[in-house]
């Protein structure tokens, strides 16, 4: 069984001022360099899904081994051409499943993956989504990489939400909401944010 990561990073960071998010800081590290430390132990090879320069993430802490994937075109997808860039990437290399999170979550588990696996697993389903706080966080997921087409036909088709493609198809989902500390999922969208998650770092 061959797991793949891919960090979804092709947003365009517009509540913080248009930065990229990949290279904003959080308490002396960038969120790249914290999101890769989580759930590049959990995957057998790790990409990431941007835009900017290749040789930028690298230096702001994505690992020589990873690979960078441009948004495929028309390139206004949001995550879900990240997701898609990681299936197609995944299935190129002989991968059996795709775990994808999301740049803005610097509190993400160093257990995503095995816990979304064993939800899958238990539900029979083959795709699962983590949960916490009652809420569904389509971009931490599990995709199995033979979804790959199907989802890319039903983005042809219009679709522009992770969620409903995987509500439509029974996802299975992970609670972590009795993680100790912040929430696992806590997202970094604005300067307030920021501000916010380096309160729960301190």
């Amino acid at each position: 069984m061959r797991i793949f990561g891919t960090i979804l990073a092709g947003g365009q960071g517009r509540r913080l001022g248009g930065r990229d998010k990949a290279l904003v800081e959080l308490g002396g590290q960038t969120l790249l360099a914290r999101v890769a430390e989580r759930l590049e132990p959990q995957v057998e090879r790790l990409a990431l899904s941007a835009n900017g320069p290749a040789g930028a993430y690298r230096t702001a802490g994505l690992g020589p081994g990873a690979a960078v994937l441009p948004d495929p075109p028309p390139g206004d997808l949001g995550p879900l051409a990240g997701v898609l860039a990681g299936l197609d990437w995944a299935a190129a290399h002989g991968a059996d499943w795709l775990v994808t999170a999301a740049i803005d979550t610097p509190f993400l588990p160093c257990d995503l993956v095995p816990r979304l696996l064993l939800a899958a697993e238990t539900a029979g389903t083959g795709l699962a989504m983590a949960a916490s706080g009652g809420r569904r966080h389509p971009t931490a997921s599990l995709w199995p990489v033979g979804l790959r087409d199907e989802l890319a036909a039903e983005v042809a088709g219009g679709l522009r939400k992770l969620g409903v493609f995987g509500a439509a198809r029974g996802a299975a989902l992970a609670d972590f909401a009795t993680v100790p500390g912040p929430d696992p999922f806590f997202n970094v969208n604005t300067p307030e944010d920021l501000a916010t998650a380096e309160a729960a770092l301190a």
